[in-house]
């Protein structure tokens, strides 16, 4: 258990295994306090993520909520994770939790294409390389 999970990992896993929570949420539901917010088993994503579910409560409440939390023009402030919403106990903010992830996700995939172009290019360059060199030889 001391895997320690990328950002994305966490609010991606979130996003996934709360998705069907924040959908079934109707007004007249007495399961939960808030319709955006959806209280999470952090001990449950931890044990998923084989992470320290007290690393990961201080990941999500000190580093991430700090993060991502804005205040809007009428001085309320945005949450990401909010310890406490109503009468639930470490809530996320799930619309707000699908854009991060969103935009999380499109961070990653270019990323990966910078790097997978960058390999390609030294692969290249290395032949390239090695192809002159082999000539020189001849």
């Amino acid at each position: 258990m001391n895997k320690l999970p990328t950002d994305l990992e966490i609010l991606d896993h979130i996003y996934i295994t709360y998705a069907d929570d924040f959908q079934k949420y109707s007004i007249n539901d007495q399961g939960r306090s808030a319709l955006i917010y959806v209280p999470i088993d952090v001990q449950r994503i931890a044990g998923s993520l084989e992470a320290n579910p007290q690393v990961l409560f201080g990941r999500l409440y000190y580093h991430l909520d700090q993060k991502y939390r804005y205040t809007q023009d009428d001085n309320s402030k945005v949450h990401l994770f909010a310890f406490k919403v109503g009468k639930d106990l470490h809530c996320i903010n799930y619309p707000y939790l699908a854009a991060i992830v969103s935009e999380k996700r499109t961070e990653h995939k270019r990323n990966m294409l910078a790097l997978s172009l960058s390999i390609l290019s030294l692969i290249v360059a290395v032949g390239a390389l090695l192809a002159n060199v082999t000539s020189k030889l001849k």
